[in-house]
């Protein structure tokens, strides 16, 4: 049941379908990590400045602490755990970000990973400025970025021999 305060919300969180009643205030990333247990959206500054909270929706990276839930309704939302093709395969970023020592804490992780997916999705060959200009938003205290960036240069790699060899 509905009342002022609250919404039902329908939306699909990494291929699977949810229906949720939320109180229309909730934020995405708290109804992620709360209402659904998908705890890898970190919440880091809560004001959309840090970029942990970053997740894709319909393909585009959307800060999840700044978005509400509701706005969500009738979407294809993607977190860090809806990357990887299959249990026990990574995506190619995520095994490019592992060999390039691209992660360390790694609070900014999903969220770097999910802006770097869609700047692959749009652009297929990035040069090291594109994938700089990309992550500009997201905030790493540890890495210092170089393997961030060598990463994702080699997952740009990755994905475009894998959609040669499957012509």
């Amino acid at each position: 049941m509905t009342s002022a305060f609250t919404r039902t919300v329908e939306l699909e969180v990494n291929g699977a379908s949810f229906a949720r009643t939320i109180n229309v205030r909730r934020n995405l990333a708290d109804f992620l990590r709360h209402d659904l247990g998908l705890t890898g959206t970190h919440v880091g500054c809560e004001h959309g400045v840090c970029g942990a909270c970053t997740v894709l929706v319909d393909g585009q990276s959307v800060r999840a602490c700044l978005m509400l839930a509701v706005q969500a309704h009738g979407k294809a939302v993607t977190t860090i755990e809806g990357l990887a093709p299959s249990p026990g395969v990574l995506h190619p970023l995520q095994a490019a970000l592992h060999k390039h020592h691209g992660l360390q804490c790694g609070f900014c992780t999903p969220g770097m990973l999910t802006t770097l997916v869609e700047l692959l999705n749009t652009t297929p060959n990035p040069t090291a400025h594109d994938v700089r200009i990309a992550i500009s938003g997201n905030l790493c205290r540890c890495t210092g970025y170089e393997g961030i960036v060598a990463a994702a240069l080699e997952a740009a790699e990755v994905i475009a021999a894998s959609k040669e060899a499957s012509k």
